[in-house]
């Protein structure tokens, strides 16, 4: 005996289907079998379809246990592949709740490109959180390897024009993506944290210069006269080029990406500017893409590359305040003034103690005394000094030239240049007078702010939370993997740091909710696996049982769990 669906077309031209168990006899007079109807379970519905589990149910009662797991199964279906989808499925799920699938789906509207382009964004944006790789296996990944939801293959050529949506959408997404993440997430923004980084190119030569034209995503200007002279102008190399590198491969061209994120750690946008681009003018920059985001008081936090005069004098128009990192090293007069100033330290935490100074007018100066960092300092500091010692050892029966010559390379480490002293005769010493002065610094850092309204502690933490953008960048680079960069075009260069942003802002959104690391969670999701079956009735794709790690973790999201059943297709029959 069998279950067979046959339809039924009506006059109006509708179709309706009932389900029969039937049984196949053989007819002698047309030698041949047919099909004998043992009984009708009605039209084809959702209550005939639970009365036929019922019956199901009870007839397994009746079965040894591992004839009723055959049954259940089903003997005549072949298990054929499974592919993971619980990491796809949950971050589907802030997907949808931040409204980046609505948002894409509008701005998608009147375009020339397939309605799918945001299914084809998200396995992109899934792909970097779950299996970084280049755009071309990608397209395999997602075609051959995983379960995405709502897309069940796609193309090389799909992902290309996808990106380049993207980045035509980009500005609209990002002012959308921000206010759904601050309002839905319920997130403070009162503090921006700002900082940038550099990620290389395996090529040899650099992009051809392209003149700024003050305007463009490339630009780095302010739109301030004063501000852009101090910058030099805007940057005229194209944006692969060589730099300062960050990943300390200066052998290769590069860009700079910066990076906003709010005091929870999640992301709120990225930039991407040419390689050789300095960070003095920056944050400007950012201030001025964020000015149309009706922002109300904000303090930006930014570490001591962003100090100068123009930065702060920028960053405080409006209600806008700022938090950033003066060197101590520097030899400044204020950073001199500030630790010369008597006063006592004030206890925050465990580890971190902050003075208030009063030396400049507008202006409030913090520093910042860690007991634990002051510990490390003066370990790495007798290290430096003893390596230093060495290698110096018996350099007074070198020649003049030779000598020279050794204190050529070592000028070429910061960490033991600091601590050496030439004599007047050429001869190489430790020198004590740097050691003293560095032991007056250890553990010790200084913060300006021009905020009246913080107190020095709300400074000292607001800054250690800057933390958080190099979390971000760690995750980025290491999670993401957004090094290196294998595109060829700016366009797609751009589209690549946008889908890090956005894998990143998902994962943050996990994090968040689960307190977990995301490689955590990502180990324990991607067990939840869908297997596809097949077999002369048909295809049926079902996943596995949840364990009681995911069910925790879907919970804490508040993500339903995915349906047991996936699909169901039934194989093609005769009426």
């Amino acid at each position: 005996m069998y279950l067979r669906s046959t339809a039924q077309k009506r006059k109006d031209g509708s179709v309706i289907r009932y389900l029969q168990l039937a049984q196949n006899v053989w007819d002698p007079s047309k030698k041949r079998s047919r099909a004998q109807i043992v009984y009708s379970f009605g039209r084809e519905d959702a209550a005939n379809r639970a009365a036929l589990e019922r019956l199901v149910s009870s007839v397994s009662r009746f079965l040894s246990p591992e004839a009723a797991l055959s049954a259940s199964a089903g003997e005549d279906f072949a298990f054929m592949e499974s592919r993971p989808l619980g990491g796809a499925y949950v971050l589907d799920a802030p997907w949808h709740r931040l409204g980046i699938d609505q948002t894409m789906g509008r701005l998608l509207e009147g375009r020339r490109l397939d309605p799918r382009a945001e299914r084809v964004l998200f396995s992109l944006v899934a792909s970097r959180a779950l299996a970084p790789s280049s755009k071309l296996a990608a397209a395999r990944w997602v075609t051959d390897d995983v379960e995405i939801p709502g897309l069940p293959e796609t193309t090389d050529d799909q992902c290309y024009r996808a990106m380049d949506f993207l980045l035509a959408i980009a500005p609209s997404l990002e002012e959308e993506v921000f206010h759904q993440v601050a309002t839905l997430l319920n997130l403070e923004v009162d503090l921006l944290f700002f900082d940038t980084t550099s990620t290389y190119f395996c090529r040899d030569a650099a992009d051809e210069p392209v003149r700024c034209d003050g305007r463009g995503p490339r630009c780095a200007c302010s739109g301030d006269a004063a501000a852009d002279t101090e910058a030099g102008g805007g940057p005229s190399a194209g944006l692969r080029t060589f730099g300062k590198s960050k990943d300390h491969r200066d052998d290769l061209p590069q860009i700079v990406i910066g990076m906003a994120v709010t005091r929870e750690g999640i992301p709120v946008r990225v930039w991407s500017w040419p390689g050789n681009t300095a960070d003095s003018a920056l944050i400007r920059r950012v201030k001025e893409d964020l000015r149309d985001w009706t922002l109300a008081r904000i303090v930006w936090v930014a570490d001591r590359g962003f100090s100068s005069c123009e930065n702060r004098r920028y960053l405080r128009r409006g209600d806008h305040h700022y938090i950033i990192g003066e060197r101590l090293r520097s030899g400044s007069a204020l950073a001199t003034a500030a630790l010369s100033r008597a006063g006592r330290y004030q206890e925050v935490r465990e580890n971190l103690k902050v003075k208030e100074v009063k030396i400049a007018e507008g202006e409030r100066f913090v520093i910042c005394f860690n007991p634990e960092a002051a510990e490390r300092d003066a370990v790495v500091r007798t290290h430096l000094v003893a390596g230093l010692q060495e290698t110096i050892a018996d350099s007074d029966r070198l020649s003049a030239t030779k000598r020279a010559e050794l204190a050529g390379v070592i000028s070429t480490k910061p960490g033991l240049h600091r601590f050496l002293r030439v004599t007047a005769g050429g001869l190489l010493r430790i020198d004590a007078r740097a050691i003293t002065a560095e032991e007056k610094l250890d553990g010790k850092y200084l913060l300006r702010s021009s905020d009246p309204t913080l107190s020095a502690e709300d400074i000292a933490l607001g800054y250690k939370q800057l933390l958080e953008v190099e979390r971000g960048w760690r995750d980025l680079k290491q999670v993401l993997d957004l090094r290196p960069v294998y595109h060829r075009k700016e366009e797609r260069i751009r589209a690549h740091v946008l889908l890090c942003w956005l894998a990143l802002l998902l994962i943050r959104v996990a994090e968040t909710s689960c307190a977990d690391t995301w490689p955590a969670l990502r180990r324990e999701l991607e067990r939840l696996q869908v297997g596809t079956f097949e077999g002369p009735a048909g295809t049926f794709r079902r996943r596995t049982q949840t364990t009681r790690a995911q069910r925790t973790i879907l919970a804490q999201l508040k993500i339903p769990e995915p349906p047991e059943i996936q699909e169901l297709k039934a194989a093609t029959q005769a009426s």
